[in-house]
């Protein structure tokens, strides 16, 4: 039964003295600071410590002794003399004392020229690593996509249609909706330019080609990047906060295959039929215009539709989705495994998250773009 630890000061003509009573270990000297700060006050000189009647003791004890003196009026030059016989309490003080490093310096700021220069190489350094890491990251995922199409087992059925409901199909309803309103706001525009020129039966050819090869997909990958990558990332981060992920791989379950390929096989899935939806709610939005403002009636908007724009551009949209499905995946779940311990690791893991993700989407669709009109697409 370990005995309170309580002490006694009295000030003595030739030194102030601090006699410790009791055993002092990380056990029991959790109310000890408040009166210990008051003594520290009064160490003008330095003063004695009576071990002669002090029971256990151990480093987190020496650590409050000697903080006491180090925080007196004295300071680090405050020595502590000892009363007493003890086993091992001049050893611990002295290990304490030795041990403390003393406040770290401020950090250096460089000013001016040399400050700017300074943050933009360090940026450039941390967004190097990060594309290291993304990429290497990529190819792991991969290897282990394979390693699952050639032992099935491992898939995780179960799971992946869980996140193809959560992550895709419950995200449906904003991207029809979003998409409806860009056709519809396509069209409009449309119209009242090409009412200029005497060429609005062209709004047709303008509503289906720029909603069939850009506006479809880029809305359905925006949308999942502000909605189901920030979700993917923040899901996974809490994980890794709670220590879940370490309790997987001591149990045997790679998070890889539990966490990332589920996510990343889902998206491949549900990422080009919301891609559809949207383009069909898109093409809808501009049918309503065309046929409100220039009375084009659907049965025409889509004969027209059928005549002169080719098929091509349907499956030039269509091709980016999956693309676009896989990098937002990898994204997401990269930062994820990549938080840290605490709240303000996940904010900003999300918030890099949602940021690389939305323009990887806009630098692909850029590439494809130049790529497919080169090709004659």
């Amino acid at each position: 039964m370990a005995e309170t630890a309580t002490f006694d000061f009295r000030e003595d003509e030739r030194a102030p003295v601090l006699a410790l009573r009791g055993d002092w270990t990380v056990d029991t000297i959790s109310g000890l600071e408040r009166g210990l700060s008051e003594v520290s006050e009064k160490l003008k000189q330095g003063a004695v410590v009576d071990v002669s009647g002090l029971g256990r003791f151990d480093v987190a004890g020496a650590y409050l002794i000697d903080r006491t003196f180090r925080e007196s009026p004295a300071g680090d030059k405050n020595r502590i003399a000892i009363r007493g016989e003890h086993a091992n309490a001049m050893r611990l003080l002295q290990a304490a004392r030795k041990s403390y490093a003393g406040p770290a310096a401020p950090p250096r700021q460089l000013q001016g020229l040399k400050g700017f220069t300074d943050f933009v190489g360090r940026a450039v350094v941390d967004i190097a690593d990060d594309i290291i890491d993304t990429v290497g990251f990529f190819g792991q995922t991969l290897v282990v996509i394979a390693q699952q199409i050639v032992n099935p087992r491992r898939i995780r059925g179960v799971s992946i249609v869980h996140v193809m409901e959560t992550a895709g199909l419950n995200a449906l309803p904003i991207v029809v909706l979003l998409s409806f309103f860009i056709g519809m706001v396509v069209a409009y525009l449309g119209a009242r330019i090409l009412q200029d020129f005497g060429a609005t039966v062209f709004v047709v050819e303008l509503v289906s080609i720029s909603v069939m090869r850009e506006f479809g997909v880029v809305i359905t990958a925006i949308i999942l990047a502000g909605r189901t990558a920030s979700s993917f990332t923040a899901e996974i981060g809490a994980m890794k906060m709670r220590q879940e992920i370490d309790a997987m791989r001591v149990i045997g379950i790679n998070p890889m295959d539990a966490l990332v390929v589920p996510r990343v096989i889902a998206m491949l899935v549900m990422t080009p039929i919301l891609s559809f939806a949207a383009t069909m709610s898109g093409i809808f939005g501009g049918v309503i215009v065309s046929w409100a403002s220039l009375g084009v009636s659907p049965n025409m908007f889509f004969a027209r539709v059928s005549e002169v724009v080719p098929a091509d551009n349907f499956w030039v949209g269509f091709i980016k989705a999956p693309v676009f499905a896989l990098v937002l995946a990898v994204i997401a779940c990269k930062q994820g495994l990549s938080v840290g311990g605490d709240v303000g690791s996940l904010g900003s893991r999300v918030t890099t998250s949602v940021v690389q993700s939305i323009f990887m989407v806009v630098l692909l669709d850029a590439i494809f773009a130049i790529w497919f009109l080169e090709m004659g697409w």
